[in-house]
């Protein structure tokens, strides 16, 4: 069985977030970013169903910017067996993310999705 995880790159749960002085939305101009930790729970979870011998594969997938590649590479430190980076230079809309999932389970055909 193969199991697929979307991962989101968001700011750090350990920084204080700071607002732009135009108040136009958040400054992100050095601000540590990471997995968001719900994500890093689920790649856990899908990790262990493989090591109990109900999945074969965990492949880990982002959307988003270049710098996305970096929740990848801990997605797959932590354990999963492949990683995908639908990479766009555009700012995304939550419908948006969900058509590119949509696309890539399509094209993956996993059993499990885990969000």
């Amino acid at each position: 069985m193969k199991i697929l995880v979307p991962v989101k790159r968001v700011v750090d749960y350990n920084v204080k977030v700071r607002v732009k002085a135009d108040e136009s939305g958040v400054d992100l101009a050095n601000v540590k970013m990471s997995m968001n930790p719900f994500d890093e729970i689920a790649i856990e979870e899908a990790v262990r169903l493989r090591e109990a011998g109900v999945a074969t594969e965990v492949v880990a997938v982002s959307c988003g910017v270049t710098q996305c590649q970096e929740t990848l590479r801990t997605a797959l430190a932590i354990g999963a067996d492949r990683a995908l980076l639908v990479e766009t230079s555009a700012e995304l809309q939550p419908l948006a993310v969900a058509k590119l999932i949509k696309a890539v389970v399509e094209k993956e055909a996993p059993e499990l999705v885990i969000l």
